[in-house]
């Protein structure tokens, strides 16, 4: 069983910066596309950021240049910067991660999601 643990996040003023973190641990072969998703308060679900095991990126226009994502594959963890926050990245943020588990004969990919963590941004 594959548990996704968070941790970041909180309440700051716009124009201000918070981070989150991800741990992956559990029984699994590798880790392979970790992504940050986020619920508005409007119920709307977005893909925030990826990153590949390759450290290729991809991230929601409105985030680009405020957001980092990065990963540590020797901890399995992932990471998410946010700088200069607005009101609009208000929600809460989820990570999911494609690990590979299984045998060696029947290995495939599961897709935990972490609890998600509270990002409230006042203007």
């Amino acid at each position: 069983q594959v548990q996704l643990v968070e941790s970041g996040g909180g309440a700051v003023e716009a124009g201000e910066s918070l981070s989150l973190s991800c741990a992956a641990s559990g029984d699994f072969h590798e880790v392979r596309d970790m992504e940050w998703h986020r619920r508005t308060p409007g119920n709307v679900r977005e893909l925030v950021a990826k990153i590949t095991r390759d450290d290729e990126t991809d991230y929601l226009d409105s985030v680009k240049g405020r957001f980092t994502i990065s990963r540590d594959n020797a901890k399995n963890t992932v990471s998410l910067q946010m700088d200069k926050l607005e009101p609009d990245d208000t929600g809460i943020y989820y990570c999911n991660v494609q690990v590979v588990v299984g045998s060696s004969r029947a290995r495939h990919i599961e897709r935990p999601w972490g609890q998600g963590r509270q990002v409230t941004v006042s203007s």
